[in-house]
């Protein structure tokens, strides 16, 4: 237990455990995505899959707290490294060149910030309807045509799944990095991958609320 508590309590292992998380969020994501996809297929489909989930029982709520636990996790060690990162410069450069860095490196905080508030709010909306208008426990594909209707809950979604590609983009990348799961290049293949997630994470779930507000689905 002691070398566990001095693990947690280096610097290293903060980044360890952020990466493995953010890297167990990543895969979540994306499977959450395909499923999310299946509104294009239909009413019939998306609710099916949704039966299929909650008739797992209570393995659905051991992985919803795996990925509570895994969000808790990345959360506070982004928050104490970025504290950590304060009291080492408690004076900030009198001015920035960000020659080097993306926005996606400069907006991790903003975004981490904006995907928590979104977190809360699309489990009221989704998953225990406390911000839905009409919530029900089993008609899920009705729930999402719902929940798009008003456009500023889709400004809000567009807005917040825009963070998360950037978010997606640099987390992912620098997260296999720190696990030292490639070798140094000017030119890394899975900074490339990475990319190529974000970009597919921010559009899998961009589209549904944007084509429900545009009535392609209904």
């Amino acid at each position: 237990m002691s070398g566990l508590r001095a693990f947690w309590a280096s610097t290293i292992g903060k980044k360890v455990v952020m990466a493995v998380a953010g890297l167990l969020l990543v895969m979540f994501l994306i499977g959450h995505m395909l499923g999310n996809l299946q509104m294009f297929v239909g009413a019939e489909a998306m609710n099916r899959y949704a039966a299929l989930l909650k008739s797992t029982g209570e393995l659905l709520w051991v992985a919803r707290a795996g990925l509570l636990l895994a969000a808790v996790l990345h959360i506070i060690s982004a928050v104490q490294l970025t504290m950590i990162n304060r009291a080492a410069r408690p004076t900030d450069y009198a001015k920035r060149e960000p020659a080097v860095s993306t926005i996606a490196s400069r907006t991790m905080r903003l975004g981490g910030v904006l995907l928590a508030a979104f977190i809360v709010f699309h489990l009221g909306h989704f998953t225990v309807g406390t911000f839905h208008p009409a919530f029900s426990h089993t008609g899920v594909y009705g729930n999402v045509i719902l929940g798009f209707r008003s456009p500023w809950v889709v400004a809000f979604y567009v807005t917040a799944m825009a963070f998360l590609g950037l978010h997606l983009f640099h987390g992912a990348w620098s997260g296999v990095r720190t696990l030292g799961l490639a070798k140094p290049s000017p030119d890394p293949i899975h900074r490339k991958v990475a990319l190529l997630v974000a970009l597919v994470v921010w559009a899998g779930f961009t589209v549904i609320p944007i084509a429900v507000f545009l009535e392609i689905l209904q």
